[in-house]
């Protein structure tokens, strides 16, 4: 009996590590085609208010389909629904993008990825999870992988209201994955939470399109990828529906079965896929110093998993058939937590 239910945990953990990298591996594509389309005369903001819009428009009847009428459900996830969507999706693109206008953007992701040390200390402070020396150890591979990946001491643009967005965009980060792992007994299905989010983000986002609070701005020209000249709308139909409606769903559903803290340091692998696509589609070849800082990276990426599973073991979480295993994001709190 418990060497079934261990079984199916590992098999459950490796579904969720599988589904959270191809979540990062989807969201890393974003930046070669969103390029193209900024070299063509689209603004940040157009480019995210099209991504994040036409998402919606494909995941939302899909949320409709995953609630089968349940509708009681998502008023009493409303709140979470509405962070995910205003602080995850609308409000972490819209951080980001005024980072990127004052500061490089290898600062700005810098600072933006910070939000995995807001998810270690969101957990610590709101569900008593201390983190262990390897989660802590975890925190400064991964941190000191990015500067090497992003090569952040190349012409270093410093802008204090820079930082002050790009830090708002780390909170929009965490944000992400804390509200993607947290589950209890009456929670959205995953779908529902990533369609229904995505739809509260596209509606603020062309709102502040149409206000004029964001700097919108397309073009219906051809653009550049691979070396071939191909239709505006292919770039905005990757950027849709793999960069957005296939990264959030898939992503929500990895970070509810390995929890916050493992999701948000594995999501660092985006930047690695970022690079690797770079490379191949804009033939930017990544040197010695970001392969190294990626090696940084997946050795903290190993650092807080065993953290965490050392952290599990020593609570004792007393898992039984068909209860959540240790490591979902829950698993310090004695209760769901609303």
């Amino acid at each position: 009996m418990n060497s079934g239910i261990q079984t199916r945990s590992t098999r459950t953990l490796l579904l969720g590590l599988i589904l959270v990298v191809v979540s990062s591996a989807a969201f890393g594509s974003s930046g070669a085609f969103a390029k193209s389309l900024l070299s063509a005369g689209w603004t940040p903001a157009g480019v995210v208010t099209w991504r994040v819009g036409f998402a919606a428009l494909v995941l939302v009847p899909v949320a409709i389909w995953a609630l089968r009428g349940r509708w009681s459900l998502l008023r009493r996830n409303a709140g979470q629904v509405i962070a995910f969507g205003a602080v995850a999706v609308a409000g972490c693109q819209f951080a980001y993008f005024n980072a990127v206008e004052t500061l490089s953007v290898a600062v700005a992701l810098l600072l933006e990825y910070l939000g995995i040390v807001v998810v270690v200390g969101w957990m610590w402070a709101r569900h008593g999870h201390r983190p262990s020396r390897l989660t802590l150890a975890g925190v400064g591979l991964s941190v000191a992988g990015l500067v090497l990946v992003l090569d952040v001491f190349s012409g270093i643009q410093i802008s204090w209201a820079g930082v002050v967005w790009g830090l708002i965009a780390a909170v929009g980060l965490a944000t992400y994955y804390v509200t993607s792992g947290h589950e209890h007994e009456d929670s959205l299905p995953p779908l529902a939470l990533a369609g229904f989010g995505l739809g509260v983000g596209a509606v603020l986002l062309v709102g502040a399109s149409a206000t004029g609070l964001i700097d919108y701005g397309t073009a219906r020209e051809s653009v550049e990828i691979a070396g071939l000249t191909t239709p505006w709308w292919f770039a905005v139909a990757e950027l849709a529906l793999v960069a957005a409606a296939l990264a959030y769903g898939v992503g929500v559903i990895g970070t509810r079965l390995v929890g916050a803290t493992v999701a948000s340091f594995l999501g660092l692998s985006e930047v690695l896929f970022a690079v690797l696509l770079a490379w191949l589609l804009l033939d930017e070849l990544p040197g010695w110093i970001q392969l190294a800082g990626g090696l940084l990276i997946l050795g903290g990426v190993v650092a807080v998993r065993l953290g965490e599973s050392s952290d599990a073991e020593d609570e004792g979480d007393g898992t039984t058939d068909g209860e959540q295993p240790a490591y979902d994001v829950d698993f310090p709190a004695p209760h769901p937590v609303a």
